[in-house]
């Protein structure tokens, strides 16, 4: 018997198959840690749900003494492995200080899965895939119908989920969110479909920039989907003539017609760093170059929104933290990787 055994997961939503790894690690520890991946994300077709609607999900399909036994962990998704096993390993350790044995509940699906073998020290209890299903199946499933419609899209599903589970996505149905997410998440189809019948998956170049002034970040809200009406600092996809640096100053003066002379933003360049995580763009694979400038404590240059951002505004470093959860995909870690917004792990 272990002193407590991890799960590890996005969740979204919990399904049969989840249920059954849980209850594998309720059967195999006295406490049970589950770290809810995905922590703090803005809503997109692939995060849906936020952490406290996926643990009311899981804990919903639970009975009251299997409930009281199991934790919720929140954790970032950082999109640095390193980073984000030191953040797991500290955050379980706050949690159970006294823990000496440990295990690690979870199965070898594919590549997704090799966080299993980052944790030496934790013992794997190793468990076969239970059942056939996977969150994606569901996801689509349910974007793919309507809020009258929801329960009989599933029809084919639903009993592959807790009654927790359905009972939300009914609910969740009826809210803002869910034609939001339908949109992006027929606009990604769409976009997907346009390259699926490529020799080789396309891999996307894109430029950001990172602009301090006077201790303030220069942001848009998205105009267009993905992401619209989030956060993000300004970048597009690089152009065929093109270098990643004259694709970076094209792409900020079309978002934010901030046109400072190229001398003064070579002046202004801190960094320059590549952000190529596999998981980082719902889009497809797609790799960045976030070009970091700092003009210090001169006037602020004038901006205004155009193009593909609906806003533009300087918002101070200070109050980015509290923003976390309305940023698209991983601007808000690229801003943390500049600015060192949470600390390091």
């Amino acid at each position: 018997m272990y002193d407590i055994a991890i799960y590890i997961g996005r969740f979204e939503p919990v399904h049969n198959g989840h249920m059954a790894l849980l209850q594998r690690a309720l059967a195999s520890a006295r406490r049970v840690i589950v770290v809810m991946g995905s922590a703090w994300q803005a809503r997109s077709p692939k995060n849906p749900f936020t952490c406290h609607e996926r643990a009311d999900m899981m804990l919903g399909a639970l009975t009251g003494p299997d409930r009281a036994r199991v934790q919720m962990l929140p954790m970032r998704d950082y999109y640095d492995e390193a980073v984000w096993v030191r953040a797991v390993r500290k955050g379980v350790a706050q949690m159970a200080p006294e823990a000496a044995r440990i295990g690690l509940v979870g199965h070898f699906k594919d590549a997704t899965s090799s966080y299993l073998s980052a944790f030496p020290g934790w013992e794997l209890i190793n468990v076969d895939r239970q059942g056939r299903i996977d969150a994606t199946a569901i996801r689509d499933a349910y974007f793919g119908a309507t809020p009258g419609t929801v329960r009989a899209g599933l029809d084919d599903l639903a009993t592959q989920m807790p009654d927790s589970t359905l009972g939300f996505l009914e609910r969740f149905a009826q809210t803002a969110h869910y034609p939001a997410l339908q949109e992006e998440w027929r606009m990604l189809r769409g976009y997907r479909e346009a390259w699926s019948a490529a020799p080789y998956p396309p891999v996307f170049v894109t430029v950001d920039a990172v602009v301090r002034c006077q201790n303030q970040v220069l942001l848009i809200r998205r105009a267009h989907a993905p992401g619209k009406g989030q956060r993000a600092v300004p970048g597009g996809f690089i152009e065929q003539r093109e270098t990643v640096w004259q694709s970076c100053l094209r792409e900020l003066a079309e978002e934010t017609h901030c046109t400072l002379a190229e001398a003064r933003m070579r002046a202004a360049l801190q960094s320059v760093a590549v952000f190529d995580h596999p998981d980082r763009s719902q889009r497809g694979r797609t790799i960045t170059h976030a070009h970091y400038f700092d003009l210090g404590d001169t006037p602020f240059p004038p901006v205004r929104a155009d193009d593909d951002a609906m806003q533009v505004e300087w918002v101070p470093v200070e109050k980015l933290a509290a923003l976390e959860e309305e940023f698209f995909e991983d601007h808000f870690h690229m801003l943390d990787h500049f600015l060192g917004i949470t600390g390091s792990v």
